[in-house]
């Protein structure tokens, strides 16, 4: 067996989750840990959600997926689950990070982007438990996202968007360092949404980049964002 091939399988045998590295990240910082979900995760978010995302009165997200009736709400956040897996491509990726504390699960922290490897752009978005928000910990784990983009893959922009009125989501793209970029209009179930923009240039980041967050198992899952 050459090096090469010798090299490639004591990485695989390394590797909890071989044939899928993903399931071997982990992004920590001193209050959160973030890792993708498997199956049992998946369904522990499931039943997360359904104890309360957000106040009932104003729904922060471009699809109203908290509002569909039970058993279809959560039949679809499965659906989703599984999609970003099995539609994962080089042009189009999703990935969400279960976001733990102390050993508690406590919501979720996505990236995604499109022409990753042309563009270096990522995106994001997240929800926490209700019993879980005004801990300072949507801003924990947004920063940990970002240290992942750019520290990890090496993204040179993050952007991000809040629609009106989710002003403790904006509250939180503003302290990390983010800038106003504009707004776009959305519609959702038949309703006009403005929704604001904000994007990060690697140089800001870089102006505020933290030593206290530590990126592992990236390495095996390099090829699948087009970087190895």
């Amino acid at each position: 067996m050459s090096s090469a091939r010798r090299t490639r399988a004591d990485r695989l045998a390394a590797m909890s989750t071989p044939h899928w590295p993903l399931l071997d990240l982990r992004v920590r910082t001193p209050l959160v840990e973030l890792r993708p979900p498997d199956e049992a995760t998946m369904l522990a978010l499931v039943d997360l959600a359904d104890r309360g995302v957000h106040d009932p009165d104003f729904v922060p997200f471009l699809r109203a997926w908290t509002l569909e009736p039970d058993g279809e709400r959560q039949r679809h956040s499965m659906q989703y689950y599984w999609r970003c897996w099995s539609g994962w491509s080089l042009d189009f990726w999703e990935l969400p990070l279960s976001v733990w504390v102390d050993g508690a699960l406590v919501g979720v922290q996505g990236l995604l982007a499109h022409s990753f490897r042309v563009t270096r752009t990522f995106e994001t978005g997240s929800w926490l438990g209700l019993s879980h928000q005004g801990q300072g910990i949507g801003k924990e784990m947004r920063a940990a996202a970002l240290h992942f983009g750019f520290a990890g893959l090496g993204a040179l922009r993050a952007d991000t968007g809040a629609i009106e009125g989710n002003d403790r989501s904006v509250g939180v793209t503003r302290a990390l360092g983010y800038v106003d970029n504009g707004q776009v209009v959305k519609e959702r179930d038949g309703e006009r949404i403005l929704c604001n923009q904000f994007r990060m240039e690697r140089a800001d980041w870089e102006a505020r980049r933290r030593d206290d967050i530590t990126i592992e198992g990236l390495d095996a899952s390099l090829a699948m964002f087009g970087l190895e």
